[in-house]
């Protein structure tokens, strides 16, 4: 489901790491939700992050949505696998729940440009034309995306990472701190783009690859810890 089939504006956030702190400021920003609390196996009930309560773990939820009227929720996780390990989760437990996405008021999104169930969206983002953004997906802090290109489900690009037009990131792959693609390029599934590296040619699945020019460093399970 998506955020437009939400009933009611109250949601949850699962996680309540730093990368959550900037999700719940930008759902602030955008003032459509109310933020019920977080869910987060590692924190103990009743602790409080930002204001909001930690209400127990990812199997409370269906006694949540009951008790607290809860209609939707938003997964803030930054590992691109394990975002999707939790969702995979939650729809087991909740198949009716939606999850909304979180865009900044200061990102710039180009009229036409499509954007997945799920997926945050940080300060300064900017989305050119014709360019799509598929499902739990993170374009983070003062990062591009141009034209005609597409990030695909569970993908994410970090902190200022820049894209020429026609790029297109594959799934659950991630593109690191600074780094910069030139027009064309393609990144397989499951692959690393190592953080201040400059991508001249395009990438398969399963690698990691830094540097400038960017290089494979080597092959890499999806799952594999990067963050």
């Amino acid at each position: 489901m998506s955020d437009h089939n939400v009933r009611n504006n109250k949601i949850v956030v699962i996680g309540a790491s730093g990368h959550a702190k900037v999700i719940v400021d930008i759902l602030q920003r955008e003032g459509k939700y109310e933020i019920v609390g977080f869910l987060d196996r590692d924190r103990s009930a009743g602790d409080e992050l930002m204001g909001y309560p930690i209400l127990g773990a990812d199997e409370s939820l269906p006694e949540l949505m009951i008790s607290h009227g809860i209609m939707g929720a938003i997964i803030a996780i930054g590992d691109n696998f394990l975002r999707s390990k939790v969702v995979a989760c939650i729809q087991e437990l909740c198949p009716s729940l939606a999850f909304v996405r979180a865009i900044h008021p200061s990102a710039s999104l180009a009229i036409g440009v499509t954007v997945g169930e799920g997926t945050a969206i940080m300060a300064g983002a900017c989305v050119n034309s014709n360019s799509s953004i598929g499902r739990f997906c993170i374009v983070n802090t003062g990062s591009s995306l141009d034209h005609d290109s597409s990030l695909e489900d569970f993908a994410s690009l970090a902190p200022g990472v820049t894209t020429g037009g026609n790029c297109h990131i594959g799934r659950y792959s991630a593109v690191c701190i600074g780094a910069t693609l030139s027009d064309g390029i393609k990144i397989g599934e499951h692959s690393i783009v190592g953080a201040g590296s400059l991508v001249l040619k395009s990438i398969e699945s399963l690698s990691v690859v830094y540097g400038s020019p960017a290089r494979v460093i080597r092959p890499r399970l999806p799952g594999d810890k990067y963050l």
